[in-house]
């Protein structure tokens, strides 16, 4: 397969994946044109397109996770301050911006976790092998970031459904 038909197949998936994994448009860009450049360079090494689908989703995450690792990266306003554009996941918009800045408040890690999960629909062994973790530890983080989350969303509701009682 030609070079430039490889990036036409995977770019939406390159971009997607690194977009909401950093949840910044530009950066996104950059990570996906890395990981083109790089395969590019690497491409005598892709032996199929199983690899390939592989090698592209391996080479964003730990390049996302590098990038959201750094400290001057980290968010310095409250994430629930930010305005998370992206596509609607469902009907209801105030339940997908919720569920973005509850993924956005996550450490990178389990972020990237949620996001390889849930997003691009991978099963926790296919994660532990892109993220170079131990099988026990990616299911540990899923199930510690979905906990974080539902008690953060508990939090959130109390106050909510309580009014709306009154």
């Amino acid at each position: 397969m030609d070079f430039t038909e490889i990036v036409r197949e995977h770019q939406s998936m390159v971009f997607s994946l690194a977009y909401h994994m950093l949840r910044n448009s530009a950066s996104a860009e950059d990570v996906a044109q890395e990981a083109f450049l790089r395969l590019y360079q690497d491409r005598a090494q892709i032996v199929s397109d199983q690899h390939l689908v592989h090698w592209l989703r391996r080479t964003v995450s730990h390049r996302c996770l590098d990038i959201l690792r750094r400290p001057i990266n980290r968010p310095h306003l409250d994430v629930s301050e930010l305005d998370l554009p992206a596509e609607p996941m469902s009907a209801d918009p105030f339940a997908d911006r919720m569920l973005r800045r509850l993924v956005s408040a996550l450490s990178p890690t389990a972020r990237a976790v949620i996001v390889l999960r849930y997003q691009e629909d991978l099963e926790p062994r296919e994660i532990a092998e892109l993220l170079d973790l131990p099988l026990a530890t990616v299911k540990s983080r899923l199930q510690r970031a979905l906990a974080l989350m539902r008690a953060k969303l508990t939090q959130q509701e109390g106050p909510l459904y309580g009014a709306a009682r009154a």
